[in-house]
């Protein structure tokens, strides 16, 4: 039983973008037509001989079977490709073309709604602001298009370092914004070093020489629902913190700092 269980598949996509989703229109649509079919003809059957209801039922059952198919399929099919389109659609929405990671306004909202959801004790987080280090010398040194590749390095490396939950947004030039849902204090300040010390790492080789980069990440955590505004204005604030004391670090702000009781 359990060699059997392993044939099948993990799991079925029965969403609007899944062929099963197709297999099962076709199926259940030829045979609703064979149904309406016999329940159109069954008025006549009284009035038939045996040899001609036999005749009449196989007729009802062949004709939707060689018509119903092609004409569900094709149907459903085309849902289908729509519901392809409008996914697709939306991605390119809410994504940042340059760097493949969320735009501000879906970072925002998403983010937003997880506050809107936060209770005392039961989940909290912390939110990251990240800034390039002297961006405006890598644009001037080495062209934009270097520029957008030191972008997509730096968003790269900043996914890589974190969990599978964990959100990451382009919020404009080269800042970036990054959510930890459900992350203590301690372990996103320990989030925030490991981002700024991977993106020190990074092999960034403009023109073949290697050019250091560097982030200055402010942060501020919460226990308590929060409204996104005041948490994002808390760590940007920590984000100026960082960059008056040098760059290439991490001031972070706990929720008994400054945050608080705030209000959404």
């Amino acid at each position: 039983m359990s060699d059997e269980l392993q044939l099948l598949p993990k799991s079925i996509d029965f969403s609007a973008r899944g062929r099963a989703r197709v297999l099962l229109w076709t199926v259940f649509g030829t045979l609703g037509a064979i149904v309406a079919t016999l329940c159109m003809d069954s008025f006549n059957f009284g009035t038939f001989t045996p040899a001609q209801l036999q005749r009449a039922i196989i007729t009802d059952i062949i004709l939707p079977l060689v018509i119903a198919p092609p004409v569900f399929l094709f149907f459903s099919s085309k849902l289908r490709e729509l519901a392809i389109a409008h996914h697709k659609l939306a991605i390119y929405a809410s994504t940042d073309s340059l760097t493949a990671v969320l735009n501000r306004g879906a970072f925002t909202t998403v983010v937003d709604a997880y506050l809107s959801e936060v209770h005392s004790h039961e989940r909290g987080g912390a939110l990251l602001v990240i800034d390039v280090d002297h961006f405006k010398r890598i644009n001037d040194s080495f062209g934009h298009e270097r520029g957008d590749e030191a972008l997509r390095l730096i968003a790269q490396t900043i996914r890589e370092a974190l969990r599978s939950v964990d959100l990451v947004g382009r919020m404009g030039g080269e800042e970036f914004g990054v959510f930890l849902p459900g992350a203590t204090a301690s372990r996103a300040e320990i989030a925030a070093e490991r981002i700024r010390q991977a993106i020190s790492d990074v092999d960034f080789q403009p023109n073949g020489v290697r050019r250091p980069l560097s982030v200055s990440v402010g942060g501020a955590s919460f226990r308590d629902r929060v409204a996104f505004s005041a948490l994002y204005r808390e760590a940007d604030r920590r984000l100026y913190e960082a960059k008056d004391l040098g760059r290439n670090r991490v001031v972070f702000s706990r929720p008994d700092d400054a945050l608080g009781q705030v209000a959404a």
